[in-house]
């Protein structure tokens, strides 16, 4: 039986920081305060897919939807590559290496994913490859397999904001507006978001 991974995302917004944003409570209404939207379009990032299927097998996008999914049993990215299979947008135009930045999008997990990651920062000192990685197991969002972020998201819409400051060597989650995970960075000389 093929074990289905899916995520839906909805909009999915970049920001620099124009000025760096205090988070003294732990709800904030407007997290893009203080921070310059930037345009986010099919120029600013790459579809990754197995790579023997035509990306409509595996991607759409419809009234703002972009929607994304991978079977347990679909081929990696690459002929020969020792990966998971994968459908995910690779947000290759706006790498970045230092300041702060955030990503934004809403996004919808359906019941019976697991295994899949629904967001990363790309981009890390050895050993690691990536400074956040998010991912749901039996439903529950995980910072990696560590640490539990928010229990039961299944079948919700949830409002995900993710604020990486490099030089101040952190990473924040929020949900819904809400801190939700505060971790230290990793390093890295280069960064973007998948």
């Amino acid at each position: 039986m093929n074990h289905l991974k899916h995520i839906i995302c909805i909009l999915g917004f970049i920001f620099l920081s124009r000025d760096l944003v205090g988070t003294r409570s732990q709800h904030i209404r407007d997290l893009s305060s203080g921070f310059t939207r930037l345009p986010f379009d099919t120029s600013y990032y790459t579809n990754h897919k197995p790579y023997n299927l035509p990306l409509w097998e595996r991607y759409s996008f419809f009234n703002g939807v972009h929607k994304l999914w991978v079977f347990s049993t679909d081929e990696p990215l690459y002929r020969g590559s020792p990966t998971l299979p994968r459908s995910e947008l690779f947000i290759n135009g706006y790498k970045y290496s230092s300041g702060v930045w955030q990503f934004e999008a809403y996004a919808f997990v359906p019941h019976g994913t697991t295994g899949v990651s629904v967001m990363q920062v790309f981009g890390a000192d050895p050993p690691y490859a990536t400074t956040l990685m998010l991912r749901v197991y039996n439903g529950d969002l995980y910072y990696y397999r560590k640490k539990v972020v928010v229990r039961d998201i299944y079948n919700k819409w949830f409002r995900l904001n993710v604020i990486h400051d490099v030089e101040g060597k952190n990473v924040k989650v929020y949900i819904n507006g809400v801190l939700k995970l505060k971790e230290h960075g990793r390093g890295g000389t280069t960064h973007y978001f998948k």
